[in-house]
């Protein structure tokens, strides 16, 4: 499962919710989920201050960082 997806659900939130509370489109949270596009670093940001943690919880895996 999706990061974003993960901590959206743990919120109990729609992706229109979501999609509202950081000013994109659903369809945007859609694709994100579904990892057809990413967001910006800025976007990035923006979304782990909203899900309260660093942007490496929502954006790398742990299998990144081993190598």
């Amino acid at each position: 499962m999706n990061r974003i997806a993960q901590y959206r659900g743990e919120r109990k939130l729609s992706q229109r919710a979501l999609a509202k509370q950081l000013g994109v489109s659903s369809a945007t949270v859609a694709m994100w989920e579904t990892e057809k596009r990413t967001p910006s670093l800025k976007m990035a940001k923006y979304i782990a201050q909203f899900f309260e943690t660093d942007i490496e919880a929502i954006f790398f895996n742990e299998k990144d960082n081993k190598k």
